[in-house]
């Protein structure tokens, strides 16, 4: 399978919310679960990514970072989203012990801030969002890694509201 990318620019922070709206908007069905990789530098707007995700998805009240944590579960009438932080992980062991492999199937969405200290303990990423900073602005880059991947991706390229707050999609 050829695996599709999209990168744009995000002017700032209401901007990467825009693309967590988006993304919420664009999530293809998840009969089978998904997984979303979520890197970048600190501060670069992984969470604030998520947190717009989820509440463009129907999450009411508090969303916490899991920063501290590591896991915060969101109940939803057809979907339940698993935010994950790693960024405190103190071992590999840590992974297995938080039973992410749990959080992955039917009706699932699994959201794995700072996945690269997770080693090969995490289940396999269906999209992989990297946030990076570009001078006063950020960029943020898209790969999607199997057909649900590539399906939100599709998806994502039909929002026409998300072109008018972003800048060089491609």
């Amino acid at each position: 399978m050829s695996t599709p990318a999209v990168e744009f620019d995000l002017a700032d922070s209401s901007c990467t919310e825009m693309l967590g709206a988006a993304l919420a908007r664009a999530l293809p069905s998840v009969g089978n679960g998904a997984v979303v990789y979520l890197q970048g530098e600190l501060g670069a707007g992984k969470t604030t990514c998520v947190r717009s995700l989820l509440r463009t998805l129907g999450v009411m009240g508090l969303v916490r970072s899991p920063t501290y944590t590591l896991v915060e579960t969101y109940v939803l009438p057809h979907l339940t989203c698993v935010h994950v932080d790693l960024y405190r992980l103190q071992s590999l062991t840590e992974v297995d012990e938080l039973g992410l492999r749990d959080s992955v199937g039917p009706g699932c969405l699994l959201l794995v801030e700072w996945p690269e200290r997770g080693g090969g303990h995490l289940p396999a990423a269906d999209l992989d969002l990297t946030l990076l900073y570009a001078g006063d602005r950020r960029r943020a880059r898209l790969q999607a890694n199997t057909l649900t991947g590539a399906e939100w991706l599709k998806n994502l390229g039909r929002d026409t509201s998300l072109s008018a707050y972003v800048s060089n999609l491609t």
